[in-house]
């Protein structure tokens, strides 16, 4: 099998960003996105997903976390499309529900090559320590545009914004797990009735 790896560098006057990542990873992971909370979720991915990631980042966080947060999602998108390559082979479609106590999200994904993303979570608090949580949208917001993907998030309940945004995390790692998934029936196919994704 093909090592499904990739490394992407994005520099800009805001963020300077390094993504590596192995899709068919063990669950490891180095993150430094000088976010804790961003890099606790990002945990989530390489521990539930079994995706290796390093992720480097460093940002603008001066001003604030919004360019930082939202460029780790592009390049993170980046680095996922560059891996994945002609997505020949792939189960394409999955989803995941996840409890964390009384939060419950759900996370369905297509790997379609166009990027739609419907995020519905109406967070309990508008932060987690430091971290503006509306941040998360514009994370995943830059993921899916370069992806190249449709994601469906619903935080479905949770009265803990913390616990919310983790089932988020850990439903969208373990969806992104099984749409990345090598399916043995499809071997060199690809799965669209028009040929291309």
């Amino acid at each position: 099998m093909t090592a499904r790896q990739a490394e992407v560098v994005r520099n800009t006057n805001e963020t300077r960003i390094r993504v590596a990542i192995n899709l068919d990873g063990t669950g490891q992971g180095k993150l430094n996105t000088g976010m804790p909370f961003l890099d606790h979720m990002l945990d989530q991915i390489v521990r539930h997903g079994l995706i290796d990631l390093d992720i480097t980042c460093e940002g603008d966080l001066h001003i604030d976390a919004h360019h930082s947060a939202e460029d780790t999602g592009i390049t993170l998108g980046q680095a996922f499309a560059k891996a994945l390559g002609d997505k020949k082979g792939i189960r394409r479609y999955a989803h995941a529900y996840v409890p964390l106590d009384e939060a419950l999200s759900r996370v369905v994904i297509d790997i379609s090559g166009r990027p739609g993303l419907e995020f519905n979570v109406e967070y309990t608090r508008a932060r987690v320590g430091d971290f503006d949580v509306d941040l998360f949208y514009e994370f995943f917001q830059g993921f899916v545009n370069h992806a190249g993907m449709t994601l469906h998030i619903d935080n479905l309940r949770g009265r803990n914004a913390h616990h919310q945004i983790e089932t988020v995390f850990k439903a969208f790692a373990r969806a992104l797990r099984g749409a990345v998934e090598l399916d043995p029936r499809m071997q060199g196919v690809m799965p669209s009735t028009k040929g291309s994704l």
